[in-house]
């Protein structure tokens, strides 16, 4: 039998980065050759092994025929008179159809290696039409290569929006659109990914929501780029800039879907967008089955976000009100990323990018200065009990804040003033 190594690893080993983990494959075996020697068998679908010491995986080569709707509707040939460059025809780019040899040399029938000089991606063959999850995988994959330059070969694009136009993206399960997705908000330029679904026709069939946002102005003396879908972009490459976990990302992206329903008369206006996006995240989050950790901190980011751009302007007791929706006392590090959220928001927009947020440390402030204060510091505590103690404890905090406020514009106007 052969062995080869394939697929991402030969591809980022030439791109000179890091290779995470590494696939083989192996032409001219049977199951039985790879059991007899120790391999643990691990594809459902397809002939899969691990191996003995390593745990790397080991595929037979193998064709693949369509046979119904979606990326599982497909009937796997894994014979041993199954060649390396009919397995490497059935892989999505041609970047990733190399092969490397145990002498290092590269196998490369399909231009790959041009492909990768050209910074293209460009699907192997027709038979990537057969398979819908290959539109979010280019899509993902722009999104990771565009620092590099990398972009869709206009015929890959073409090929992507006619698999849209024939429903093909329709069959997709929510747990593989979130999992792409997931992976996409970690890369290095999210944002492509969904302008690559857009570009196809797929966003708005998988996020019609977001995809409603393109076109929808904005009142041009708060937001110079106009176009809210071009805004959330913005405020998402901003997320990225700020150092935002995916998680936090997410929030970034769902934040102003609200805006996506104003009424026409209202526009530019849109009063109580963030209330009413509301319920547009959680229905995007119940159909792709979003964890709960994301679609809390993107609740909280799209219903909160303009009390945070006005955070300065609270008073005492608004301010601890806000503290205490947000459970900023007890969940202070999901409050941090709802602050980051809220800065790639403000950062968001044209001529915005690199403009101080101190309303992120102000609300980082007024928190510590609750938070600090506690039983111990009310007078008469031991003859409080049950609610009394809770409402002399929340009066105590709402006067510090008050104080802390107080203060805070007075340093402000000293400030100014010398």
């Amino acid at each position: 039998m052969e062995v080869y190594l394939v697929g991402g690893a030969v591809r980022d080993a030439l791109l000179g980065r890091p290779v995470t983990e590494r696939d083989w494959v192996v032409v001219g075996a049977t199951p039985e050759t790879l059991l007899s020697q120790g391999y643990k068998p691990v594809g459902q679908d397809f002939p899969v092994f691990l191996h003995p010491d390593t745990a790397e995986e080991y595929a037979l080569a193998r064709t693949e025929r369509k046979s119904g709707h979606g990326y599982h509707g497909f009937i796997c040939d894994a014979t041993p008179a199954i060649t390396l460059e009919e397995d490497l025809l059935r892989r999505d780019l041609t970047i990733n159809a190399m092969a490397q040899r145990p002498d290092g040399s590269i196998v490369d029938p399909y231009g790959g290696l041009a492909d990768l000089e050209n910074r293209v991606l460009r699907h192997v063959s027709a038979a990537f039409g057969e398979d819908p999850l290959r539109v979010l995988r280019v899509a993902r994959f722009a999104a990771r290569y565009a620092p590099l330059g990398f972009t869709i070969a206009p015929e890959t694009l073409a090929l992507m929006q006619q698999m849209t136009r024939d429903g093909e993206i329709s069959h997709l399960t929510p747990e593989r659109v979130w999992q792409e997705t997931r992976k996409a908000l970690a890369e290095d330029t999210p944002a492509v990914y969904f302008e690559a679904l857009r570009a196809c026709g797929a966003l708005a069939v998988l996020f019609p929501e977001l995809n409603a946002l393109f076109g929808v102005p904005q009142r041009a003396e708060f937001h110079p780029e106009i176009d809210t879908g071009r805004h959330v972009m913005m405020c998402l490459e901003q997320a990225v800039r700020l150092g935002a976990n995916p998680r936090t990302r997410f929030a970034v992206l769902l934040h102003d879907l609200g805006k996506g329903i104003t009424p026409p008369d209202m526009l530019p206006r849109h009063i109580g967008h963030e209330h009413h996006g509301v319920p547009l995240v959680q229905a995007l989050c119940h159909r792709y089955k979003v964890p709960k950790d994301y679609q809390q901190l993107a609740e909280i980011v799209c219903k909160h976000h303009l009390e945070a751009h006005r955070a300065v302007q609270l008073q005492g007791r608004t301010l601890w009100l806000k503290l205490r929706d947000l459970d900023a006392l007890r969940r202070p590090e999901r409050f941090a990323e709802f602050l980051q959220a809220c800065e790639a928001d403000a950062r968001g927009r044209l001529g915005f990018e690199d403009r101080d947020y101190p309303q992120r440390a102000y609300f980082t402030q007024a928190l510590a200065v609750a938070a600090a204060v506690g039983p111990q510091d009310l007078p008469h505590r031991e003859t409080l009990h049950g609610k009394a103690l809770g409402d002399a404890l929340e009066q105590a905090r709402i006067h510090a804040l008050n104080r802390f406020r107080q203060e805070h514009h007075e340093n402000s106007t000293r400030l100014c003033e010398d």
